[in-house]
């Protein structure tokens, strides 16, 4: 059924202290709360639920409210429930009227409400950020007309792949699912397999790669027999084929892959989707995880440099070959069409649709370039430190949501946070501005003296 979402009641408690009692009103929090449009983000998150029998879900005011206050303030799951039941602001902003003592959720639930959203619905919480910093004065609706677009890698929590890891993982994956089902095998290769992965990284260190080529055979041989002997034995078993039908595929791919092989190849067991992406870094050629497609304003407003949009492209496809589906999504979350995109050299012979083929500058480009559009292109770099603070301190840095759908959703929710604290930062300076309209600029101590 449809959560029971709440509503200020203004109710009074004997035994209980109300929040806006033991709190600052005047708390950047506080003014954020109420400047979000929370109707807006249950209409577009309640559609997912029907009406029927059953325990209802969460307010979907306190799940929102969670997620924005995990990747405004770079919380993993288990740090943000510790926070929100000691601070009162964290609760008020997600609708409490009296300060609680005890989770009313469980921690789990935040993943189940993640998954249940996707990434559709969750861009409305970047929309509603956009639209909160346009009713703040933070942005001008006309800032998002001409914007800057540029792509990064999202990492995923996984380790740095090598084969002799891979191969050794994915034996040790399969013995211990044999073991839970009850499968007897002939031989779990566990001490000698670990030995022959130690064996291979210090020779592979010391430069002796035919000694370490040698210790990869074995351990090829040792996951070669594991996954034969569990075929052997679930044959004729359908309960079994199917408990092992992702294992020992992920298994033989793992040992059929070569390093110089191009196309798909698998780099983590619990984590598949991941994709080895190269960006020309000197400290970091290569980054396993999803590409992303951010885009920016061009002009800093006054509340600071927004975040419009922020996509996750897997396959890695062609900086490009994206803006096919980048501007019209982008347009359908900003409310506006755009004037002008801004991108690098990356871009050039791109897809973006017709109506925007001549909207599109990338650098290096002689034609069509007017001397107001390079000035404008001077701009182009100002993307980079927004992609620096997207992955520093919004949970961009290193995404441990899972599958393909934890990719996309990380990518906005690290774009929502973002926003967000510039919004946090922008209503405390607007509030000490009011202030000092108000009751004037505070005399210095030597003035005073003097």
């Amino acid at each position: 059924m449809k959560p029971r979402e709440r509503r200020e009641t203004g109710e009074q408690d004997l035994f209980r202290a109300r929040l806006d009692q033991i709190i600052n009103m005047q708390h950047e929090l506080v003014k954020l709360a109420k400047a979000i449009s929370w109707r807006f983000i249950e209409e577009r998150c309640g559609a997912v639920y029907s009406d029927g029998p059953g325990m209802p879900p969460l307010p979907t005011r306190l799940m929102a409210g969670l997620a924005i206050l995990k990747h405004t303030f770079d919380l993993s799951d288990e740090d943000l429930c510790a926070r929100w039941i000691e601070n009162p602001y964290f609760q008020y902003l997600c609708g409490e009227e009296f300060f609680c003592h005890e989770l009313p959720f469980d921690r789990s639930s935040m993943t189940r409400w993640r998954q249940r959203m996707g990434e559709e619905r969750i861009a409305s919480l970047l929309q509603e950020s956009l639209h909160v910093a346009v009713s703040t004065g933070a942005m001008k609706p006309e800032d998002t007309r001409r914007v800057i677009v540029d792509t990064t890698v999202q990492p995923k929590n996984v380790m740095f792949p090598t084969d002799a890891k891979l191969i050794n993982r994915a034996r040790e994956m399969l013995v211990r699912l044999a073991k839970q089902v009850g499968i007897d095998l002939r031989q779990s290769y566990r001490r000698v397999g670990k030995l022959a992965l130690i064996k291979h990284q210090r020779y592979a260190h010391a430069k002796q790669f035919k000694r370490a080529n040698k210790a990869l055979r074995k351990l090829k041989t040792y996951l070669g027999r594991t996954i034969r002997d569990i075929g052997r034995q679930i044959a004729g078993e359908d309960d079994l084929q199917a408990i092992f039908l992702r294992p020992l595929h992920l298994a033989s791919r793992v040992l059929g892959q070569d390093r110089h092989q191009r196309g798909y190849k698998v780099y983590s067991l619990h984590a598949p989707e991941v994709e080895c992406i190269g960006k020309g870094k000197a400290h970091a050629p290569y980054e396993f995880g999803v590409k992303v497609s951010v885009a920016t304003t061009l002009h800093r407003s006054k509340g600071g440099q927004f975040a419009l949009h922020a996509k996750a492209l897997p396959g890695n496809p062609y900086d490009g070959h994206t803006l096919a589906d980048i501007i019209p999504d982008m347009e359908k979350t900003i409310g506006n069409e755009i004037g002008r995109v801004l991108a690098d050299a990356g871009y050039r012979g791109h897809n973006a649709p017709l109506s925007h083929r001549f909207k599109v500058y990338t650098a290096g480009q002689k034609r069509r370039m007017t001397p107001a559009i390079k000035h404008e292109m001077r701009r182009r770099a100002a993307i980079e430190p927004v992609i620096g603070h997207l992955k520093n301190e919004h949970r961009m840095g290193r995404n441990y949501l899972a599958h393909q759908q934890g990719d996309a959703i990380n990518a906005i929710l690290a774009a929502t946070g973002y926003n967000f604290r510039l919004l946090l930062t922008w209503l405390r300076k607007f509030l000490r501005l009011v202030l000092t309209i108000l009751f004037g600029q505070p005399k210095s101590p030597n003035a005073s003296a003097a």
